[in-house]
Formats: C-alpha cells, structure tokens, sequence
C-alpha cells in the first residue's frame, strides 16, 4: 500500500477495514447455531420478526443493527445445509455493504446473487417486503427456485412477479415425496441456470407482493405501480409499499435502462392512416438535400428544400397546426428509415416489430417508440400497423426507485459509472475483492485496417484455439453482427452455439456450458445474463451411495460415475490450455459492458484470457480516427490482416468511450431533471387520487364534493338527488358510487390530456432559449400553472357532471 492511499484511503479501504470485527463477530457466531435444527432456524427468524416489531412500536429503531451478525450467520448456516454453498467472506462483506444501502461491485462468479439473501432476509424482518429485481423474467424465476430453498429454510415466503403471471416458491407444488429427492438433487446441479417449474406455484400479484421477498423485473415492478394508481377500489391495488430494494446488475437497470420512461397507454381511435405514404416518401428523399440527420441524437430535420417537397405534395401550408403533424409523420418516416436498423434496433416477429435491448440484446415485447415511431417502422417493414397510443400514465425508471426508502444494488462493473450512482441516487460504489486472486490475461487490443481483416485474422484465431481444444467465447455488439459473424464461422466450418435475442428460452443452458472443451459460443452482449461459465461445463450427476440428502452433505460419500471422471479430465485440459478465452469483435460505447465480456473468463481465480478485435470501419472508431486513416494506410501498402498494435490507440479508444459515456449521462441527467418537474406533480395527482379512493370508502366523499360546490358558489343537488332516490329506490351507496366513478374518470382523462400538454411544452420551451431564457427555469413555471390549472378544471367538470347525473336520473 502506498503512503497516499494509506493516508487517503478510498471508501473500499474504509469499508474493508471497518468492519474486519463484523467478518470475525459472524464466523464467531455460525459455530454457535451450528447444531440448531430445521425447526430451530424457523423459530429464530420468528421471534426476531416479532421482536422486531416490539422495539419498533417502542420507539427503538436500531434492533436491526443489533441483530445483523446473528441473521447473517442463520442466513450463511441455512445455504451451506440446503445448497451447500457457504458464503465466503467477500460475500459476507458484500451482502452487509448492500445492506447498508450502497452499490457492490463483485466479479462475475464471484456469488452476488447468494450474497443478496444476506440483506434480503435481514430486510425482511420488518415485515415490510423485500423486492429483488432482476434484469429478466427467467432469472427471477430461477431465483425464487435457487435461494427460494435457503428462504424456506428460514420460514420466509418467497414470489415473483413476471410477463407470465406470479408464482410462489413451495416444494410440495407438483412433488410427491418419491419424486422430491430425484428433483430435488437434480436442481442442486442445475439450478444456477435452469428454472424448476415444479416448485413454482401460481398466485395472483397481490399475494406476491405479500411474501417476505418478491423477485422481479423493473418493469414489472414500475408497471405494477403505475396500474396501481388507475384502479377504481383500494382493494384492487397490488403492491404493498417501496420500502427496501435491492437490484441485480444495477448498472443495467438504473444507467443502461434510465433512458426509456415505463409507459402505459392506450389506443388513438384517430390514428393516422398516413405512415405507408410518408414510409414511401422517405425512401425517395435525399440525404443533405431534402433532411439532415443527427447520428448521436437520432434526430432528423428537413431542410428548406425538403419543407417546399412536402408542402407542393400537400398543396398546403406545412407550418399551421395540420402542417406540423405532416412534418411530423416524415420525420419519423425518415428516422426509421436512418437510424433504425433491422435486427440491430429491432425484429420482426410475427408481424410484429419487437425492440432489442442495445446494451443486453434481449426482446422487449412488452415496450413501443413512442410519438408515432413504432408505427412509422411498422410501415416500413410492411407489417400491420397498431393504432397510436395515449399516455395513461408514465414514469421514469429513476423517479420509480427513488421511491424506495431503502435502495442497494450489486454488479460486476459499477466503478466507471460510480459519479452517477452517487449524483442521481446518492449511492456510494463499494468494490469487494475476489475471493480468489484474478488471473485472466486482459490482452492487448488488435486493431485491423478493414472489417475484412479483421474477419480473417479473428477466424484464424479462432481456428488455431478451437483446433487445440480450448472453449471460446465471442461476443458481439447486436444480433446483426451476430448473424454477420456465425456466417464467417460456418464458412469456415467451425461448429458453434449461436445465442441472441431471437433464441434466449435456452440460452442459460447454452451460456453453462461454454466453458466445455473445444466449444465455440457467439453470443450478444451479456450484460445481466447471470449465469455463471464453469471450466469444462457443468458437471454430470454423480451417483449417491447411501444416506439421504441431509447426509452427504454432513460427510458421506458420492460414488464417481464414468461421465464424471471423464468431465474432470476435460476440466484439467480445459486449465492446461489457459481456461475460457473470450473474444470481443468490437468495443461498445460504455466501458462496463467490454467489462461485462471479459468477466465471463477467470471467475473464481480460474485461468482465462480476453481479447477485443477492432476495425478502422467500426463504429466507436469511426469516432476518433480520422476518416482519411484507412486510405492513407491502403497508399502505404498495409496488409489489411496486419493489426496495429500501440499503447496510444488504445488510450484513444477508452478516451472515445469515456466521452460516449459522458454523452449518455448527460442525457439521462437532462431527463431527470424534467422529469422531476412532472414527478413532484405525479405524486401530488397519485396522492389526490388515492384519497378520493379512501373518501369513498370511509363515506367522506359527499362531504367532500358538497364543500367543492361551495367553493364555486354552487348549489350542490341535494333535494333533487333524494327524490331520486326515494322515486327509484336506489340505495345512497349507489350514489356515492358513481360520484367516486365520475371523478376519477375526470381525472384519469384530465391526467391523460396534462401528460401531453407537459411534452408540447417541454418543446415549447426549449425554443425560449433563442430569446435568452433558461429552458428548465421556464418549464417549471408554466408547468405549475397548468397543474393548477388542472385542480380548477377538475372541481368545474366534477360539478357540471354531478349536476347533469343528478337531472339524467
């Protein structure tokens, strides 16, 4: 250690040394609760619940601190018996910094997800509910199954929340007692990459949102809020409560995902039915004649000759209310047509135009462009085109966990984006060493004249590794190239598993055994797959010789089948040749996720190498190098095979991606910063909402309304609603009913019509500084007089339709 980190240590030193006395109080303590029973472990995470809610309604709000060692020694104790697999002490640490509301940085392999149960059932002790979020549906599912046993254990209640519905973890579901230790070993060799349906019974939303720990993705989570707040009865809404969060990959989830806001809309009866027409138009215009185009921002803007195209098309003028929905339509017309790339941006399936995640490669089935883009690809690809959508109610990733009370995360590559974690969410990196020595050889990137080049010395290295019998990993940046790639592969006659966001049902299985020898996988980015590559794959099943589960696990014995043996000889060959190396066919515009490609390699102190293969002709290079490089260098006679290998390129190209990086950040800043405006009001609205709700129900609504009328010198139809009710013998239950339908209906609608007022003034106001205003400064004024506005509005409609209800009865 040097004197300077000695005397400024950094918050990973200060953390590490601080709480070596917590490490050595839990080791102390699992020998203590070493010999307690099933039924003991249930007791104890009983009475600490109840205890828990004792001090608090005392006023003692510091017994979860006190109690931390002896919940993560239960926690540490119940893994080793159900999984056997016992924390290490790096994941001890881990889980107790998550706990403590910070981000973890922990290797690939290294064991986030059995370290979260640690702060996870400790959250769980207040009762409140613990969600856990993962970057897909089938990770939380494998989730729930995996640690669901150690939770069990525990006599804690385990779900998840899903695309597909809600499932609770119980082992008695579809399970008879013979079948249950057949199953049962089964899952402790595949579990960390197969999802066992068996233990997965379904329930409805609301009873998983119950359990003491929820698994699921962001979106489902902010979907499920945001459906909760268009319900029409309390008892309808699902979650309970934001109280403590702890994300999975939470660089994906709060960076990479921040950028696209949860949406739910629905649909426009006045579609336009001119996208097929401007898809037309757009392929026949010309770039820098008619539109220039923006690659950063993806925006398009038509230049004065392509305004005077449109405007002689439509014989009218382009710059009146019906003017501007033209310009619209071929703006949009020409942004998929440019910037949108098929099996890059998105596919299609099924007649449908699905989005690919571009940091994990994955299908967003359930997410659309908004603003008419969608529809604009759908015409262009020639597929059936969806009516357009109104925004019922939207949030941003961001403004959705910072809801939570309590929020933490973990990740493989956190410290490049540390600055943000902390100014956005106010989160402090922590990076937990290894438990093992890193040993992978990072290797130097190669840089090629052409993508041709670069094909064919790729290839040959490929060949040369696989002919020796080493695995190969190699990853690419869309499934484009994916495709692109897996051709020059069989060309070559190479046998390979493809993986990308058109096949992932299988893809943990496929991913488990890259490690195996002479295996090839291509896949997309792997950002957030969350299965771990073993050493010459995963091990068959060895063979039980006596004792039931609970026995070979206290010492007994396994008998070594032949696969076995033959698995451990493969694995040793596997070492010798240098363990996984993986290949990066180009650098991706954030650093983590090059980061992310090489973690797959040397998890666990294994041996590995990783490798990035550049061109003059990919993007992020076309960024730094100047474009004349590749033709000076073909004048000169460079060998398109022959890479550049120099310490300065590579500084250019991490400089490159630093700047992208900064680029992203400032944007998602930018958005954050609007969005707060319409937050603070979203949360007044949803506050409003909740509250008539609760009128309603309590029978304080009519009191509420009569003092509405009076507020506006209205006669509130008292007399007339009590003939009413006498002439047809309608109950006043009946009546407040409808009083309750009527005003969130006005108000769901009046939401609705504010949502798309606040967008047209963002634009509005953003051209205010040509005159010298700040745009943001103007934003939050005018949108406080249209929020107050609204108020106005709502008691005007409220009175004019209670009225007109009351006269119409």
């Amino acid at each position: 250690m040097s004197i300077f980190t000695s005397l400024f240590p950094s918050l990973t030193d200060k953390f590490l040394r601080k709480n070596q006395v917590f490490l050595q109080a839990v080791n102390n303590k699992g020998s203590e609760i070493s010999n307690l029973s099933e039924s003991e472990f249930k007791t104890k995470i009983s009475q600490l619940k109840e205890n828990y809610q004792t001090a608090v309604n005392k006023g003692n709000n510091r017994l979860l601190e006190e109690i931390t060692i002896e919940v993560f020694a239960l926690v540490r104790e119940a893994a080793s018996r159900v999984l056997n697999q016992r924390h290490f002490d790096v994941q001890i640490l881990g889980g107790l910094a998550i706990w403590e509301g910070k981000i973890v940085e922990m290797k690939t392999g290294e064991g986030k997800t059995l370290a979260a149960t640690l702060p996870a059932v400790l959250g769980a002790i207040t009762g409140d509910g613990v969600h856990i979020i993962t970057v897909n549906d089938y990770l939380a599912k494998r989730d729930t199954v995996w640690m669901g046993q150690v939770y069990y254990y525990l006599g804690l209640t385990v779900a998840c929340v899903t695309q597909d519905g809600a499932f609770q973890y119980d082992p008695f579901y579809k399970l008879d007692t013979p079948q249950q230790s057949v199953i049962d070993k089964q899952r402790d060799k595949e579990g960390s990459f197969r999802v066992f349906y068996e233990y997965l019974k379904p329930i409805n939303r609301k009873e998983a949102y119950l359990c003491d720990i929820t698994y699921g993705t962001n979106s489902e989570f902010g979907f499920d809020y945001l459906r909760d707040n268009l319900v029409y009865s309390l008892s309808q809404k699902v979650q309970t409560g934001h109280s403590y969060a702890i994300i999975d990959e939470v660089d994906s989830v709060l960076i990479d995902e921040a950028r696209t806001p949860l949406i739910i809309s629905m649909p426009d009866e006045e579609a336009s039915s001119l996208y097929q027409l401007f898809a037309k138009l757009a392929s026949n215009l010309k770039e820098e004649e008619d539109y220039t185009a923006n690659d950063k921002e993806k925006a398009i803007s038509l230049t004065e000759q392509g305004m005077d195209r449109l405007e002689k098309m439509f014989q009218g003028n382009i710059f009146n209310e019906k003017g501007w929905i033209l310009v619209h339509h071929l703006e949009n017309a020409l942004k998929a047509l440019r910037h949108y790339k098929k099996d890059r941006d998105y596919i299609v399936k099924d007649g449908k135009i699905i989005i690919i995640d571009e940091f994990t490669g994955r299908l967003l089935p359930d997410r659309r462009y908004s603003g008419g883009l969608h529809q604009a690809l759908e015409a262009k690809e020639k597929v059936p085109i969806q009516k357009e959508s109104r925004t019922l109610a939207t949030i941003t990733i961001q403004n959705y966990f910072r809801m939570y009370k309590k929020l933490s995360g973990m990740t493989g590559t956190a410290l490049t984006s540390a600055e943000e974690f902390k100014k956005v969410y106010n989160l402090d990196v922590i990076a937990i060493p290894t438990n093992k020595p890193m040993i992978r050889k990072d290797l130097p990137d190669r840089i090629y004249r052409s993508l041709n080049g670069k094909m064919k010395a790729l290839i040959e290295d490929v060949r040369d590794r696989h002919n020796k019998g080493q695995p190969i990993l190699i990853g690419t940046p869309s499934v484009e190239k994916n495709e692109l790639f897996a051709k020059y592969l069989r060309n070559a006659g190479l046998p390979f598993e493809m993986l990308n966001a058109k096949n992932h049902e299988k893809e943990g299985e496929v991913i488990a055994q890259a490690g195996r020898l002479g295996a090839i996988t291509l896949a997309t980015n792997l950002a957030g797959r969350g299965v771990d590559i073993i050493l010459g794959g995963y091990p068959p099943t060895t063979v039980k010789t006596q004792g039931s589960k609970e026995g070979i696990r206290n010492g007994e014995t396994e008998a070594i089948t032949p696969e076995y043996h033959k698995w451990e000889q493969d694995r040793e060959k596997v070492i010798a040749l240098g363990g996984l190396h993986v290949i990066g066919t180009e650098r991706h515009e954030a650093r983590r996720i090059d980061d992310q490609l090489r973690g797959r390699s040397g998890r666990q102190g294994d041996p590995g190498s990783s490798q990035f293969y550049l061109s003059l002709e990919d993007d992020l290079v076309k960024l730094f190098a100047p474009a004349y490089l590749s033709s000076l260098m073909q004048k000169l006679g460079w060998p398109e095979d022959e890479p550049i290998e120099h310490p300065l390129v590579s500084r250019a190209i991490v400089m490159a991606q630093s700047k992208i990086e900064g680029f992203y950040f400032d944007i998602r800043k930018h958005i954050l910063e609007y969005d707060d405006v319409i937050n603070k009001q979203r949360m007044a609205f949803y506050n409003w909402r909740d509250s008539i709700l609760q009128k309603a129900e309590s029978g304080l609504l009519e009191n509420e309304i009569q003092n509405i009328f009076k507020e506006k010198n209205e006669e509130y139809p008292e007399e007339l609603l009590s003939k009413k009710i006498e002439q047809q013998k309608i109950t006043q239950e009946k009546i407040i009913e409808t009083f309750k339908l009527l005003a969130l209906q006005i108000l769901d609608l009046m939401w609705m019509s504010h949502i798309e007022e606040m967008e047209s003034l963002r634009d509005s106001t953003n051209l205010r500084v040509y005159g010298g205003a700040d745009a943001l400064v103007e934003y939050k004024k005018e949108s406080f007089y249209l929020y107050q506005d609204l108020k106005e509005k709502f008691k005007i409609y409220l009175i004019q339709n209670i009225k007109s209800f009351a006269q119409n009865l």
